[in-house]
């Protein structure tokens, strides 16, 4: 797909944690996108101290079904130039990116369970593919591993479980490597479940997206039980570190 420019009108903004929020920007310039689920988008954002805009990627988390609407998920990142623009544009504000691009995308496996492993944002690009999963009707199972820190970070629960009461073939996990007294769900890192739960990797097709320490670790842990694609996406954060 040919890397375009866009213009966009902030449609909705939706806080979902203390620092984690949801973009919706529809497209006016061209109207619509064409996209693979996991694909991203970039944003040319000032940076102070530097003479020129720093470039942006952010991964779309809406379906690309949703050809008009382009859905961001993010968290705000003190001093990240990225974030602080993003955090900044109000709805009915105009903002412009290029994209789509990247190779972390939905793949063709049609004969392959589907494992998903997630941490922080790193839901983002997964969201996309989850829901364009779902909306040709699950063939085969799909499993997500969501890790988060604290019950204050947790989101999107009602609407995976949604997804899992209209879908037998899908189910998730989120589990909290930091979670308070009240926490009655998972504890612990996703990669101790992935170790534990699964059994065998033959006929998988696995998705990571987050922290190079979780893909590092899922990797490792994946490829002692065989051989099988392993699709994964190092998320940075906004000050182009990796998210670790």
């Amino acid at each position: 797909m040919p890397i375009q420019k866009f213009t966009a009108e902030v449609w909705k903004i939706r806080d979902l944690t203390h620092d984690v929020r949801e973009i919706m920007l529809r497209l006016v310039e061209p109207p619509r996108i064409a996209f693979k689920a996991g694909q991203f988008i970039s944003f040319e954002v000032p940076k102070e101290g530097f003479p020129r805009p720093v470039t942006r990627p952010y991964s779309i988390a809406s379906p690309p079904s949703q050809d008009n609407i382009v859905t961001l998920v993010l968290n705000l990142v003190v001093g990240g130039p990225g974030s602080t623009y993003l955090f900044r544009l109000k709805e009915g504000d105009e903002t412009r990116f290029t994209g789509p691009t990247g190779n972390f995308y939905l793949h063709d496996d049609p004969d392959r369970d589907r494992l998903f492993v997630a941490t922080g944002t790193g839901i983002a690009p997964i969201r996309s593919m989850l829901l364009e999963l779902c909306e040709r009707g699950l063939q085969r199972s799909v499993s997500l591993y969501w890790g988060l820190r604290t019950e204050k970070d947790v989101y999107y629960q009602d609407e995976l479980q949604r997804l899992a009461n209209d879908n037998l073939k899908f189910r998730f996990l989120t589990t909290l490597s930091r979670p308070g007294d009240g926490w009655k769900g998972k504890i612990g890192r996703v990669t101790w479940y992935v170790a534990e739960e699964i059994q065998s990797v033959n006929n998988l097709a696995v998705y990571l997206c987050g922290n190079s320490g979780m893909l590092k670790d899922v990797t490792d842990i994946l490829k002692t039980k065989g051989l099988c694609p392993i699709y994964r996406e190092k998320y940075y954060d906004d000050a182009g570190e990796p998210d670790d």
